[in-house]
């Protein structure tokens, strides 16, 4: 049995759905709308009360990254507003 890499979020990706949440919506429906765990965003909601959101740790997120996960969060949001 093949190991399911960890999947690893910008620190920009992970304060999408959080200011979603802010914005009114329910952590659950966030989390669906951006296709993370929903036990993921809660830890995320936790953390950045705390003050400890950061980034990905200190792994190096290069560039290319960085704007795949902004596409992503992009795809999902447009994807959102057109079933709307």
């Amino acid at each position: 049995m093949k190991k399911i890499p960890k999947q690893e979020y910008t620190a920009e990706f992970r304060e999408l759905p959080i200011k979603r949440v802010k914005d009114g919506l329910t952590p659950g429906a966030a989390a669906k709308e951006l296709g993370v765990n929903h036990q993921t965003l809660h830890n995320w909601i936790k953390a950045a009360a705390t003050g400890k959101l950061g980034s990905a740790g200190n792994k190096v997120v290069a560039p290319e990254q960085m704007e795949l996960s902004r596409q992503r969060a992009e795809n999902v949001r447009l994807s959102v507003s057109v079933k709307s």
